[in-house]
C-alpha cells in the first residue's frame, strides 16, 4: 500500500497545527461557532445528536495493521472502545471530545493517517472495489490511479467549496463492486482494442434525497488524462451546480437539468483548456505510485491444501464460513477473507478497540500485515493461504469475527441513524438488530440465499437503501419514526434503484415485514433465482399485496 514521503508527512503534520490552533481559538472564544464550523468540517469533525463525530479517512479502503492497531488505541483512549465502519470505507467515531480531536489528529499523522476532507463540500475519500490486486475477474488495478486522484484532490484550492460534496469511485473489474454508476464520477478501467489501459468515465450518479444512476460522459478515456478530465467535469459542475438550494446542488441534479449529451459537450469543451496541461499523468509518475502496490511476496502454492481439504469436508461449520466469507484469489493457494462486522445484536459495520486489535494481528500473522474496509462494512484479509484459514477461523470465531452470513440477509448495510445522527428521522441500529434476531437460524438464510438488505435513517442515504435488494428508509411522521420499504435495488454492472413498496411501517412491524416479503420470495421463485431475479421477473405487486393485504386484514380485525 502507498507509504508517504516527506511531503505527504509534512503536509498531514502541518493540517495538525493548523487545526490544534483553530480548536483553541474556538475554545477561547476567539471564533464564533459559525466560523469555527467550516474549520472543523475541513478535518472530518461534526457535531452529532449527542457528541461531536470524527470520520477518519481510508483511502481506497486500505489499511495496515500499525493502522488499525492505531484506530484501536484511539478509539479506546478517546472515544467508547468502539469504531464504525462505513459504506464509504472510512471510520467514525462517534463520542469523541472536541478538544481531544487535535491530539487524535496528531495521533493519526504518526500512522500517515488523517481525516482531511471527509466531510465539506469538497471531494471526498476516493473508494474502490475491496479485492483490488487480488479479484480474478480483475483487468486492472486501479489503486495507483486512486492514489494519483487522492494526492490531486487533497487540498485543490479550486475545489475548497463545491456546491456540495463530491465523491469518486474507482473500479477495474468485471463486475463492479465499487457501486461506479452512484457516485458523482465513476471510473471504470479497461483494456482497449489496443491493449492500453483506458477509463469508461461516469458522471451525475448519486443516491440521497433524488437518487439517479450515472451516465457515461466518454466511452474511451486514455489513462493519462483522467486528472484533467475530472477536473474538467468538476469545473463545470462548479461553475452551474445550484448553490441556492443544498438539496439540488449536487451534480446529478446538474446532469439531469442539461441532458447528458450538453453536460458532455460542455465538458469536452472545458477539457480543451486542460488537456495536456502539467496534470496530465506521465509514464514516470505512473510507475512511482505503482511500485507501492505490486504484489506480494507469495509462495508457490497448489491450487489445493489437504489438510484444508479435509477440515471442510469434516466441520461443517467451518465448510459454511468458507463458503460464504471465503473469496476466489489470483494467485493459487490463496483466498481473500471477510471478517464479518455482523455478529447478531452489534450494530452494523462496528468493531470493538479488541477486535481492531486482533484483526491488526491477523493482517499480521495471515495477511501480509495490510487489509481492507468493504463497502458492505466489513474487513478484509486479501492475501490467506489455504492452510491457513482453519486457525484464522478459529481465532476469528473465538473474536465473534467469524458469522457466515456475507451477502446474505443478515450481512445487513446499515448507517448509525437516529442514534447517533442529528440529520436522521429515524433509528437505524435497532431495525437492523431486530431483523438479524427475526433471522437468527443460519440454515434459514442459507435456503434464503443471496440478498442484501439495506438500512438508512433519512434521505441522504448512507447506508444506500435505494440499491438494496431490500431497502428500508427511516421517515418522520408526525414526530413519530416509520419506516418506507423499497424492492429491486441492486448494485453491479445492471445498477438499478428500487421501488417504494406503499405506505411506511411502524418500528415494531419491520422484521415481519421482511419475513412477508422472503414468503413471497419463497414461494415464488425457481430454483437458480435469488431475491432480486424473482422481483425483477415477477415485479412489485405480488410482493405488495402479500404485505398490505396482511395489513388491512389486521386492521379490520382490530
Amino acid at each position: 500500500m502507498y507509504k508517504y514521503d516527506e511531503i505527504d508527512q509534512a503536509i498531514v503534520d502541518e493540517r495538525v497545527k493548523q487545526y490544534s490552533d483553530q480548536t483553541r481559538r474556538f475554545l477561547d472564544g476567539e471564533l464564533t461557532d459559525e466560523e469555527f464550523r467550516p474549520l472543523r468540517l475541513q478535518n472530518g469533525l461534526y457535531i452529532q445528536r449527542h457528541a461531536p463525530m470524527l470520520r477518519i479517512a481510508v483511502p481506497y479502503g486500505m489499511l495496515s495493521s500499525r493502522q488499525l492497531r492505531k484506530l484501536g488505541d484511539i478509539a479506546k483512549r478517546y472515544d467508547r472502545s468502539y469504531g464504525h465502519f462505513s459504506t464509504r470505507q472510512n471510520l467514525q467515531l462517534n463520542w469523541p471530545k472536541l478538544e481531544d480531536v487535535p491530539e487524535i489528529l496528531a495521533e493519526l499523522a504518526t500512522v500517515q493517517m488523517h481525516a482531511i476532507q471527509t466531510s465539506g463540500n469538497c471531494i471526498r475519500n476516493i473508494t474502490a472495489d475491496q479485492f483490488a490486486g487480488v479479484a480474478p475477474d480483475e483487468v486492472i488495478d486501479p489503486r495507483a490511479i486512486a492514489e494519483i486522484i487522492r494526492q490531486w484532490s487533497t487540498f485543490h484550492p479550486e475545489f475548497a467549496l463545491l456546491p456540495r460534496k463530491f465523491k469518486i469511485a474507482v473500479s477495474g473489474t468485471k463486475q463492479d463492486r465499487a457501486i461506479i454508476q452512484a457516485h458523482d464520477i465513476g471510473l471504470e478501467f479497461y483494456l482497449d482494442n489496443q491493449n492500453k489501459m483506458a477509463i469508461r468515465v461516469w458522471a451525475g450518479g448519486g443516491l440521497g434525497r433524488t437518487p439517479i444512476l450515472g451516465s457515461v460522459v466518454r466511452e474511451h478515456l486514455e489513462w493519462q488524462h483522467v486528472l484533467t478530465y475530472c477536473e474538467a467535469i468538476i469545473r463545470v459542475y462548479n461553475l452551474h451546480g445550484r448553490r441556492d438550494n443544498a438539496y439540488k446542488a449536487r451534480i446529478k441534479i446538474l446532469v439531469k437539468a442539461l441532458g447528458i449529451e450538453e453536460f458532455s459537450r460542455q465538458v469536452e469543451e472545458e477539457w480543451q483548456y486542460l488537456k495536456d496541461s502539467p496534470n496530465t499523468i506521465t509514464e514516470a509518475e505512473l510507475e512511482r505510485v505503482a511500485k507501492h502496490f505490486t504484489k506480494m511476496p507469495y509462495e508457490p502454492l497448489p491450487a489445493h491444501d489437504s489438510s484444508f481439504d479435509s477440515a471442510v469436508a469434516s466441520n461443517p461449520a467451518f465448510a459454511a464460513w468458507v463458503k460464504r466469507n471465503t473469496h476466489p484469489h489470483q494467485q493459487p493457494g490463496y483466498r481473500a477473507v471477510t471478517l464479518s462486522l455482523k455478529t447478531h445484536g452489534q450494530a452494523p459495520g462496528d468493531a470493538t478497540s479488541e477486535q481492531m486489535r486482533i484483526v491488526a494481528d491477523f493482517a499480521d500473522e495471515y495477511s501480509f500485515g495490510e487489509l481492507r474496509v468493504a463497502h458492505e462494512q466489513n474487513l478484509i484479509l486479501a492475501d490467506v493461504k489455504l492452510s491457513d484459514l482453519y486457525p484464522l477461523w478459529e481465532k476469528a470465531r473465538a473474536a465473534g469475527l467469524a458469522t457466515s452470513n456475507i451477502g446474505l440477509l443478515t450481512d445487513i448495510i446499515c448507517c448509525p441513524g437516529g442514534d447517533f445522527c442529528s440529520l436522521a428521522n429515524a433509528k437505524s441500529i435497532p431495525i437492523a438488530e431486530a431483523i438479524q434476531m427475526q433471522f437468527d437460524d443460519l440454515d434459514y438464510l442459507y435456503d434464503i440465499g443471496d440478498l442484501e438488505l439495506n438500512i438508512s435513517g433519512c434521505m441522504n442515504a448512507c447506508g444506500h437503501h435505494h440499491i438494496g435488494h431490500i431497502g428500508i428508509l427511516g421517515v418522520d411522521k408526525d414526530g413519530s419514526e416509520w419506516y418506507q420499504v423499497t424492492i429491486g435495488g441492486k448494485q453491479g454492472n445492471d445498477a438499478s434503484l428500487g421501488t417504494v413498496l406503499g405506505p411506511s411501517f411502524a418500528a415494531e412491524e419491520m422484521p415481519g415485514v421482511i419475513q412477508k416479503l422472503i414468503d413471497v420470495y419463497v414461494r415464488e421463485r425457481t430454483p437458480e433465482e435469488r431475491f432480486i431475479d424473482t422481483v425483477r421477473r415477477i415485479g412489485v405487486a405480488p410482493f405488495k399485496t402479500h404485505v398490505y393485504g396482511e395489513k388491512k386484514k389486521e386492521a379490520v380485525h382490530a
